[in-house]
């Protein structure tokens, strides 16, 4: 059934995937965007040009902190459901910015649970991070266990999301799916990333920062696994768990019409090997510059995405060897370098 759905981060690189398979099920997308400078916002404008031809989606420029303007937003076009991707992302810019992580992950997405709360939205799905897990080292990180201990003010403002969330779906009974990402990399792919980064200073023959000396293990998961997943749980409105305690209270569900989960690939791979298949794929040799860990960053992550492959049939299925590739071919096609 074709829904009005406003997508928040529009312009972002979750978002413009998450965008193109909306439309492609022939739903109404209204994207949401303050197209900020935080990167290169001629890449946001280029994804932004090959979703404007599309039947079914508009585009609208508006910051989620303008109280005003998104209350309006929501009145004018009462959406049936939420999916609120945008976000100022980057955990190095958090340790430099934190305020601007305040206004945008915190404000921002105040703004967002008060528009659906007062317009009768059905369902608001919602981009956390597995960054939220921190100081934590039992793998594979669970929804059902606490994660209270974030080690950057970009994990805490994602965090103070999901508690947010929570209590609109207690108090309003406004149904919330917080969704924790692990690792999003592939085509169309944000600047500040680490593929991004290796595989343009690989081309120009420039060295790489290779943090934890290259002993990191992350969940990479390719971008399109996570946008077939968002659409997904966009489909399946949470419920209220009747089983739930108080007593022994699960951080994933509630008594309330909350739910979160992980989406991720439940394959970590090293970071050296991610590295070599970035190597393979640009037929070059890259100058390695090996450094200690960063303030921040964990040496591992790693999914327990049991309870989505359950509730929705998530089964990602793109290796780093193929999704590596696609983004080169991409980046090499779009910024014009040759291999």
């Amino acid at each position: 059934m074709s829904m009005k759905i406003l997508l928040t981060g529009a312009a972002g690189f979750i978002g413009y995937h998450t965008a193109q398979k909306l439309l492609a099920q022939g739903h109404e997308v209204v994207g949401l965007d303050n197209l900020n400078d935080y990167y290169d916002v001629a890449l946001k404008q280029a994804r932004l040009d090959r979703l404007s031809g599309r039947e079914g989606f508009r585009f609208v420029r508006l910051d989620l902190a303008d109280e005003p303007g998104m209350a309006e937003l929501f009145a004018r076009e009462k959406f049936q459901r939420v999916i609120h991707l945008a976000a100022q992302a980057g955990v190095r810019h958090s340790l430099k910015d934190p305020f601007s992580y305040v206004r945008s992950n915190v404000t921002g997405t105040l703004t967002v649970l008060e528009g659906c709360r007062h317009n009768g939205v059905e369902h608001l799905v919602y981009a956390s991070t597995s960054s939220v897990y921190g100081a934590n080292t039992d793998m594979p990180f669970s929804p059902h266990r606490v994660a209270d201990h974030p080690l950057t003010i970009y994990a805490a403002t994602k965090r103070a999301d999901e508690l947010m969330a929570h209590s609109y779906s207690s108090l309003f009974g406004l149904p919330t799916t917080g969704l924790r990402f692990f690792t999003v990399y592939g085509p169309w792919g944000r600047p500040d990333m680490a593929l991004f980064l290796f595989t343009r200073n690989i081309l120009e023959g420039k060295p790489i920062d290779v943090f934890n000396n290259g002993r990191h293990k992350r969940d990479f998961t390719y971008v399109e696994d996570i946008a077939e997943g968002v659409v997904r749980v966009c489909g399946r409105v949470a419920q209220a768990d009747p089983a739930w305690s108080g007593d022994a209270p699960d951080p994933a569900r509630s008594r309330a019409p909350f739910r979160l989960y992980n989406i991720g690939n439940r394959q970590p791979v090293e970071l050296m090997r991610y590295i070599e298949v970035i190597e393979e794929c640009l037929g070059r040799k890259a100058e390695k510059r090996f450094l200690p860990l960063q303030l921040g960053d964990v040496p591992e992550t790693c999914a327990d995405v049991e309870d989505l492959v359950r509730d929705v049939e998530y089964k990602p299925s793109t290796t780093v060897e193929v999704g590596v590739r696609r983004f080169v071919e991409w980046f090499c096609e779009y910024y014009g370098y040759r291999r």
